[in-house]
């Protein structure tokens, strides 16, 4: 329920600020609004306010202001010189450019409210990098806390998070550069430099697993156990909370998720392998001999203990100043921008996979989730689908609001409008395209439910 609740809030603000960009500018410009809708099909609610009829209709997926136009009916004639079509036309361009500026313009203040209340991060203190990795080869090891990072043009930015390296993981990856990171110790000290040659990685690979496959997935966790499942293989090894993890066949145990990856590889045949471990507790170190059990996950034996490996990583509140957060908020809402335009030309091209594409599902577990985690976490989510809906209206497609754009920079160009029967034709492409990537985004949240992806 608090998933279904969370996206019909988000489809309805969205929506609405959308719509009323259109529909403020053209009553500035002295268009006459018939309807303000919210939804399509049949009205479930109405209320008519001066000369504009507001409604809701029972399919919020979409909503429309309808104009007056002599192209729909007839116009009265002391009304023509109301009607859209008779508009100049920087009046039609600001009118139809409105929707999706409203949505941008509303990200640049989600954006900016979540930098304002701030929100709990995890820092970046990373993990060992996996064996072989990009991460590994480049100099990183287990317990570096990343401070700042740089790129091609020598700029050092402070680093506020984990989540804001995996932004710039993705920033750098798509667009084909290195990156460079300061990184010191857990304490602080012996600051060094590496760097890491993203170029190297195909764009293709840039989705939600970028990091992980980098070698940068997991925040940095001491080798400590947690909660002990009674009559597990962690209990019976006589392993006991708090007990600290030193080394495993003798060797050295550097973090947490290091050790639990040894527990999974010790799950693979027919039966566990008895593992040597050295364990630290009350000052002294102990001996003891762990066999795990073995599970079937993605037709793989993983080994399990049955206990709690690792501790919650270490949080830094991430929180800006009125214009510092409202300047972050713009910063963010552009480069968001350039990422989706980036990311959809690369899908076109073949050089990025089309499972990025997300559709109303997805977005619906998103907005759940994001709920759950708390209101800044929601206004970031808010505001990453309010940028995608500005940035989707604005590409040159029948039926967006940019393919009426690209209408009308041919009637700039050659002083004309477009013919009714290339109107025609352009709309049924139009809902071809369209209907396409539906179906493409709907098949990926599918397979994301089903686990195919």
């Amino acid at each position: 329920m608090t998933t279904l609740l969370a996206f019909i809030v988000t489809l309805a603000i969205l929506i609405v600020v959308h719509e009323y960009g259109h529909y403020r500018v053209a009553v500035a410009c002295g268009v006459k609004v018939l309807r303000f809708s919210v939804g399509f099909g049949r009205v479930i609610w109405r209320h008519q306010r001066g000369e504009t009829e507001f409604v809701v209709c029972a399919l919020p997926l979409g909503g429309y202001v309808r104009m007056l136009d002599e192209r729909e009916g007839p116009v009265a004639p002391g009304e023509i010189h109301r009607s859209f079509n008779r508009a100049s036309l920087p009046a039609r361009t600001a009118i139809v450019s409105a929707g999706p500026l409203a949505n941008l313009l509303l990200a640049v203040l989600l954006y900016a409210g979540a930098h304002w209340i701030g929100v709990d991060e995890p820092k970046a203190a990373l993990s060992a990098p996996a064996s072989g990795s990009l991460a590994e080869r480049s100099g990183m090891r287990s317990g570096d806390w990343v401070r700042a990072w740089s790129g091609p043009d020598g700029a050092w930015h402070e680093l506020d998070s984990l989540n804001e390296l995996r932004w710039q993981l993705t920033q750098h990856t798509l667009g084909g550069l290195p990156l460079t990171l300061a990184v010191t110790d857990l304490r602080g000290q012996h600051r060094r430099e590496v760097r890491l040659d993203l170029q190297q990685l195909s764009t293709r690979e840039v989705d939600a697993s970028l990091a992980r496959r980098i070698g940068l997935g997991q925040p940095y966790s001491e080798a400590l156990l947690g909660d002990v499942k009674a009559e597990g293989p962690a209990a019976a090894a006589g392993l006991r909370k708090g007990d600290r993890v030193l080394r495993v066949d003798d060797q050295v145990v550097e973090d947490a998720a290091q050790l639990r990856e040894r527990i999974r590889e010790a799950g693979a045949g027919d039966r566990g392998r008895a593992m040597r471990w050295s364990v630290e507790r009350a000052g002294q170190t102990i001996e003891l001999t762990v066999t795990p059990r073995i599970v079937q996950e993605g037709g793989r034996s993983l080994g399990r203990i049955d206990a709690y490996v690792g501790q919650p990583p270490e949080l830094v509140t991430v929180r800006h100043g009125p214009i510092d957060g409202l300047v972050k908020g713009a910063q963010r809402t552009w480069e968001v921008s350039v990422l989706t335009i980036r990311m959809l030309g690369r899908m076109l091209i073949g050089e990025a996979s089309i499972r990025n594409l997300s559709g109303p599902l997805t977005i619906a577990d998103y907005a759940g989730q994001s709920v759950q985690q708390g209101l800044t976490y929601y206004l970031g989510f808010l505001a990453l689908v309010s940028v995608s809906l500005g940035v989707l209206n604005l590409l040159p497609l029948p039926m967006l609001d940019g393919g009426h754009l690209m209408y009308y920079l041919f009637e700039a160009v050659t002083g004309r409008p477009v013919s009714d029967l290339w109107l025609a034709r352009l709309q049924r492409g139009g809902v071809a395209i369209l209907l396409l990537m539906m179906s493409v985004a709907l098949y990926n949240d599918v397979a994301r439910l089903l686990g195919l992806h």
